[in-house]
């Protein structure tokens, strides 16, 4: 199977419901977010060293389902009107929070992303989950030539804790490391 297929010289791209669109439609700019957090996660797994065993299962439990959720943003639909994304998905990245949280200080303060380059990596990744979040927003009330929402609610629900997954394995693993976090301060209390 060649990789070039030169189709989308133009700027045009099929969607997995094989409908032809802009590469810069809204759609596009969805499933591509999603393959851009995709890739940032891995980023974190490349970087993250067997010590953080339980961070790196949840990342590539979290890599299957983003693709799945890519492939449903980009208009491929598992099951008729229902989301791939299971409210055991959703639950799945709550208990990790919440396993996680037991282990760290009380968060007093805002906390300026970096530390470990783990870390840092998944502050980056938080962002990108971010940015998937507010373009999947747009789409909730967009629906496709089938009548099928372009994103279903519990999706954007996955997403956004998600993002707070991604935001306390930060921490976690900043504890991990040893890395002391530093917390923001005005100009004047600096």
């Amino acid at each position: 199977m060649k990789i070039y297929t030169r189709l989308g010289d133009d700027g045009t791209t099929r969607l997995a419901n094989g409908a032809k669109t802009g590469k810069n439609d809204p759609r596009v700019e969805l499933y591509g977010t999603a393959d851009e957090l995709n890739s940032t996660i891995g980023v974190v797994l490349a970087h993250a060293g067997n010590h953080l065993a339980e961070v790196q299962t949840h990342l590539v439990l979290t890599q299957h389902v983003l693709f799945e959720l890519g492939a449903e943003l980009a208009g491929y639909y598992k099951e008729k009107d229902k989301s791939v994304i299971r409210e055991d998905d959703i639950l799945y990245l709550e208990n990790a929070i919440d396993t996680f949280q037991v282990k760290l200080p009380e968060l007093r303060a805002f906390i300026l992303p970096g530390g470990s380059a783990v870390a840092a990596f998944l502050h980056v990744a938080r962002t990108v989950c971010r940015r998937l979040e507010r373009k999947m927003v747009g789409g909730l009330a967009q629906k496709d030539s089938n009548g099928r929402p372009q994103v279903y609610p519990e999706a954007l629900r996955y997403i956004n804790r998600l993002s707070d997954y991604l935001f306390v394995a930060s921490r976690y693993a900043n504890l991990n490391d040893g890395e002391q976090e530093i917390e923001w301060q005005t100009r004047e209390k600096r």
